[in-house]
């Protein structure tokens, strides 16, 4: 499918049908030198899944993603095997690629695995982190607050991505960053699709402030606690879900 047949298909869909928008994603940040193509790929249709411009029940292709993002097939290629891996995109042997719907039980098995592993990664970060990367989660502080003052969901999900990779940085442990991985972008989608039920912007936003806050501090007694009320608020929302669906 073309670009121009993409775009003339989501305007002809009939209200409710899972659509795909045609033109290119913005990229989520300035281009480094040594940025990989699929790297930026992945952000970017990471993004689009999560943020439900790509939304769950979509069928997509290699094609329509090159479209999307303007980047060439094999980047592209690579990306969806890492987004596979995480759950965000589903390979159908003979069938092609599927947004998966957003299942409710699988978040709460998901959060079980990341409340014990997410402290550890937390702990790990406070006591870990360089000066620059210390100064870089008090920033991230900041912009999570900032996001509320302007009202700008898609600016505290890139936050979030930021700061859920500093993490994995700052507590130098592979083992623990591979896992957790794994679970960010579902967790990111399935907060992003129900949010505005809860207005949990405000709440979300505080809560990660106080754990980018502690580990700057590099208290790591105190990021392991603001990581349990985070996830507390986290379970709770989730669990809320199933008693006011959309």
């Amino acid at each position: 499918m073309t670009a121009e047949q993409a775009k003339k298909a989501w305007k002809a869909a009939p209200k409710g049908r899972a659509k795909v928008a045609a033109k290119p994603l913005p990229v989520a940040r300035l281009i480094e030198p040594n940025t990989k193509l699929m790297d930026l790929a992945y952000e970017q249709i990471e993004e689009a899944i999560v943020t439900l411009k790509i939304p769950p029940g979509t069928s997509v292709s290699e094609l329509m993603l090159s479209e999307m993002t303007g980047i060439g097939r094999t980047p592209i290629r690579e990306a969806i095997q890492r987004l596979a891996r995480e759950h965000l995109i589903l390979v159908l042997p003979q069938r092609g690629l599927l947004i998966p719907e957003i299942d409710v039980n699988k978040q709460l098995k998901l959060l079980e695995t990341r409340r014990e592993l997410e402290r550890l990664i937390c702990r790990s970060a406070a006591k870990r982190a360089t000066p620059e990367e210390r100064a870089a989660f008090k920033r991230l502080a900041k912009e999570f607050i900032d996001a509320v003052d302007i009202n700008d969901d898609a600016s505290f999900v890139r936050s979030d991505r930021e700061f859920n990779e500093l993490c994995l940085t700052a507590a130098r442990n592979e083992f623990s960053a591979g896992a957790m991985r794994l679970m960010h972008g579902l967790s990111r989608r399935f907060w992003y699709y129900h949010y505005k039920q809860a207005a949990d912007l405000p709440v979300m936003a505080k809560l990660h402030a106080a754990v980018a806050t502690a580990i700057a501090a590099g208290d790591g007694q105190e990021a392991a606690k603001a990581l349990d009320h985070l996830l507390d608020n986290t379970e709770a929302f989730t669990k809320a879900t199933v008693l006011s669906p959309l």
